[in-house]
């Protein structure tokens, strides 16, 4: 009867299962990437104006935003003055 060594036979299941794995994640990536490139070319995005956050913008502040950041501003002063007591 032949002895099998099962550190040898642990460590080539371990090798062709990461094999595998990594076999399967590359050509994934290919798959998705080939993906992307032909949604890009058949289905283009619509170019948006860029809008920076930081800039104002031309839209006037309107009464119910004055009035949310007034009631925003009284209660973070009403809790400041009164969360020591």
């Amino acid at each position: 009867m032949e002895e099998v060594n099962l550190v040898s036979e642990a460590l080539k299941f371990m090798a062709l299962g990461m094999g595998i794995v990594f076999l399967f994640l590359t050509v994934m990536i290919f798959v998705l990437k080939l993906q992307a490139f032909l949604i890009a070319k058949f289905f283009p995005e619509e170019e948006k104006e860029k809008v920076c956050s930081w800039k104002p913008q031309n839209n006037p502040v309107s009464k119910d935003d004055r009035d949310t950041t007034a009631a925003i501003t009284a209660a973070i002063i009403h809790y400041n003055n009164h969360k020591g007591k």
